[in-house]
């Protein structure tokens, strides 16, 4: 009968892992260029057969069963977002090639994201807002000090009157070396920089959206709910029980 509690509870927190993922994609809806997180769990079982063992990765037969279900891993859905057209003259989309990325200058270092709906700071510098600086093909913050701009279909920047004043850098990380996505949403290297790309297309006046599913996530989350709820219930059940059985057997 304890025994039912370690599936109750882990299923608990499994679900409400679940759910901060979830909720944290219905968030970012809205977000330009943001990529939608699915959350996946294993078995206790499973994370103990995978870390028990020794240098030689010659592992300990621990038994077959399991009672603990965990959080495994979130994986990234890379596919490219829709296109709205703003018109706006600071807004670029790269156009298809869902393993690349405009890259930013931030008090932390490099950081990459899909996200093109620019401004000007107020020195006069090509940013994306709350993150910093967009950088050109050369790995140099670009200075436009004006919004009087428009773009070419590879990224280069002109003003009204013709003059060149930079190229955005795109770039984009190998198979073998996958971006990690931190807290705020943006892309970091994963031991590995990403290259220079200069044969992908930039849209002006385009801006990429979220790729996230609002109707399935709307799905998957009351699904989730209703999961939680139904452990919750079964776990007090389980609670009553047990008290009324030791107060039974305190009696005897």
């Amino acid at each position: 009968m304890f025994k039912g509690f370690y599936n109750l509870t882990s299923g608990m927190i499994t679900h409400g892992r679940h759910l901060d993922v979830i909720s944290n994609n219905m968030a970012n809806v809205a977000t330009a260029g943001f990529k939608a997180d699915t959350f996946t769990a294993t078995t206790f079982e499973d994370v103990l057969w995978s870390r028990v063992g020794n240098k030689e990765k010659t592992y300990i037969d621990l038994g077959n069963q399991s009672y603990i279900t965990v959080p495994s891993e979130n994986y990234t859905d890379y596919t490219t977002g829709s296109y709205d057209d703003t018109g706006e003259p600071l807004d670029f989309a790269i156009e298809g090639n869902e393993g690349c990325y405009f890259a930013f200058n931030t008090e932390n270092g490099r950081v990459y994201s899909r996200a093109g709906q620019f401004t000007l700071d107020n020195d006069g510098y090509l940013t994306l807002p709350g993150v910093g600086r967009v950088l050109d093909v050369a790995g140099n913050e670009i200075y436009l000090m004006t919004d009087k701009v428009h773009g070419d279909s590879y990224g280069g920047i002109y003003t009204d009157g013709g003059a060149y004043l930079g190229r955005l850098g795109v770039y984009r990380f190998p198979e073998d070396a996958q971006p990690i996505k931190n807290r705020e949403a943006l892309f970091v290297a994963n031991g590995q920089e990403p290259e220079l790309v200069t044969d992908v297309r930039v849209v002006n006046g385009l801006v990429e959206r979220s790729n996230v599913d609002l109707v399935k996530q709307m799905v998957c989350m009351i699904s989730e709910q209703r999961a939680y709820q139904s452990a919750a219930q079964v776990s007090k059940m389980y609670d009553d029980l047990m008290t009324k059985t030791t107060s039974e057997l305190g009696r005897m």
